[in-house]
């Protein structure tokens, strides 16, 4: 069985890394020098921060990496026992055949506090042996003490055309048939997210032999930007009765979901904001519903009943 395209065309070095060029030349220095802070890598999901990371720790160590090399993922590993047994022993030893050797822990925002604060005393007692890569979505749920130690990167979520790139390559190299609105569709679907992406790609590929607009919409399950925007006008025209229809067609024959359904008409609404359809006053006043029913929809709401609400407040404007 092929493995997943994330990690057959996953980066193997830093010149491959797609955008982040901010980033990337700074880490080069480091593999110039060959020597290296603490790092922090935070951003969404799916822009290159653990790809970064290996890209890194291979051209720095060179080829004995693997023996001087630890990933672990604090998801699983998240308490104060694998700081003090993990890590610790794996500091204690010297590097072999390398400057130093490196630790990279990912999500390290879901640690616990008490894992974070024993983790700072191991970043101060092994600076002689040791490195850590710390990588994480939210720098705000990691303790002060740890961020001042580290080099903090920021990665951003990656644009449309960098997605799009990638994913003409990919499929270059698979030896795809598909139609090229198909991935403007999947770059507009993930949201900066080059993992998200390459994941749709393969999906669709795996579904019909040529990938169209109809074959990405079936696999995401997402409804299409010219529907929601319709159903938007629709309502803003004062026909609620022809909206709430739209409504439960999209969501029904096309089996989008309520939290989905919320971002869409985020989208579209700023959208017409930005192509000056809505005036600043009344995109103001939808932002602050949207994000109520979003609210509710997430804590158990009705998904349904509450877009119909919410499509409701559109009628007034």
């Amino acid at each position: 069985m092929e493995g997943p395209w994330v990690e057959k065309y996953r980066p193997r070095t830093l010149d491959e890394i797609v955008g982040q060029g901010h980033i990337i030349s700074r880490l080069k220095r480091y593999v110039e020098q060959k020597s290296m802070p603490n790092l922090m890598f935070t951003g969404p999901a799916g822009v290159g921060k653990t790809t970064a990371a290996l890209a890194l720790a291979k051209e720095i160590l060179g080829e004995n990496w693997r023996q001087n090399f630890l990933e672990l993922n604090a998801s699983d590993a998240r308490g104060i026992d694998t700081v003090r047994t993990n890590i610790k022993n794996f500091c204690r030893l010297k590097p072999i055949g390398a400057p130093f050797r490196i630790i990279f822990l990912d999500e390290v925002d879901n640690m616990t506090r008490d894992a974070q604060h024993a983790l700072r005393r191991e970043m101060e007692m092994y600076t002689k042996t040791a490195a850590f890569i710390l990588s994480c979505n939210y720098s705000s749920r990691i303790i002060e003490p740890l961020q001042s130690r580290c080099a903090i990167f920021r990665f951003l979520p990656l644009k449309g055309h960098q997605i799009k790139e990638r994913l003409e390559y990919i499929a270059e190299k698979e030896e795809l048939d598909y139609e090229p609105t198909a991935l403007d569709i999947i770059a507009y679907l993930s949201e900066g997210d080059l993992r998200k992406a390459i994941n749709i790609l393969q999906a669709a590929a795996s579904l019909q032999e040529k990938i169209t607009e109809d074959t990405i919409y079936e696999v995401v399950s997402r409804a299409r930007p010219k529907d929601v925007r319709r159903m938007i006008k629709t309502a803003l025209k004062g026909d609620f009765m022809d909206a709430r229809n739209l409504l439960r067609e999209i969501m029904i024959l096309q089996g989008v979901s309520g939290e989905d359904m919320v971002d869409q008409i985020y989208q579209e609404v700023s959208r017409l904001a930005m192509e000056g359809v809505l005036e600043a006053e009344t995109y103001i006043k939808f932002i602050d519903s949207i994000g109520e029913y979003d609210f509710r929809i997430r804590e158990g709401a009705n998904p349904r009943i509450q877009l119909e609400a919410l499509l409701a407040t559109f009628l007034s404007e």
